[in-house]
């Protein structure tokens, strides 16, 4: 019975490690990592990914394929990371460095000012952030509606309404911008290039025109998803085609 009891042991001890909680797991990760074996770091922040998806394990796992220069998955780890942080410093200059690594340089379409700058208020702070500045701004704006109705000072009348009216602004602002950042976690429209190059088709036909080619990397936005096993996808320059479902990831 012994060589069955030292199997057993062995096979228990053999499950037991691969049982580590997130916690270790990350440990382990990060220290592979460190120790410059970014192939395992790779494979374990992968693992974590699936049993506790966050911002700070997608980002890692993007620095970690940035090292064995697989910039295709290091630009997307960086996005997911991104689009669950969108205010994280670390992450928006990670990304930026890996995409200077990308073959398509790619021009944006100039769009209005005050949407840009409207896009980039939203990412000052998280959804959770703002949720809490557009409630306390709006219990605020009722003690001041309140101050104003019971006060009988004609100046301490004017700066309550006054104040209750620039409140409701700021509770406004914030939950549209709280609204904006939840729709941008849970909107999945765009996609990264993982493949080498893929050709842009005029229909969604591998005998379609040639369009233009994307490389590995490259970000685009979904436009029909609804074909088994092609996507209508359109870039920042405002070119349009059809890709492979095949050849990107979801952001």
């Amino acid at each position: 019975m012994k060589p069955y009891i030292i199997i057993f042991v062995l096979a228990f001890i053999s499950l037991s490690s691969f049982a580590a909680t997130p916690i270790e797991m990350k440990t382990l990760a990060d220290s592979a990592y460190v120790q410059g074996d970014y192939e395992k770091a790779v494979n374990l922040y992968g693992k974590l990914v699936k049993q506790n998806p966050n911002a700070e394990v997608f980002y890692n796992l993007g620095c970690a394929y940035y090292r064995l220069d697989d910039i295709a998955h290091s630009v997307l780890w960086f996005e997911r990371a991104l689009k669950l942080d969108p205010s994280n410093k670390d992450v928006l200059f990670n990304l930026e460095l890996a995409r200077t690594k990308t073959i398509d340089k790619i021009i944006p379409q100039h769009e209005f000012i005050l949407f840009t700058y409207f896009r980039s208020m939203t990412n000052w702070f998280s959804m959770r952030t703002w949720t809490i500045v557009g409630l306390l701004s709006f219990i605020i704006m009722l003690v001041c509606l309140l101050l104003f109705w019971a006060s009988g000072s004609l100046l301490v009348r004017k700066l309550a309404f006054s104040s209750a009216v620039l409140l409701l602004f700021v509770s406004v602002i914030s939950n549209v911008c709280a609204m904006k950042q939840r729709d941008f976690k849970q909107v999945h429209t765009s996609g990264i290039i993982i493949v080498p190059a893929v050709t842009v088709k005029s229909t969604p036909a591998d005998n379609g025109n040639d369009l233009f080619v994307l490389h590995e990397g490259s970000k685009v936005e979904i436009l029909d998803s609804s074909l088994k096993e092609w996507c209508e996808v359109s870039i920042a320059d405002g070119k349009q085609g059809w890709i492979p479902k095949k050849s990107f990831d979801l952001i």
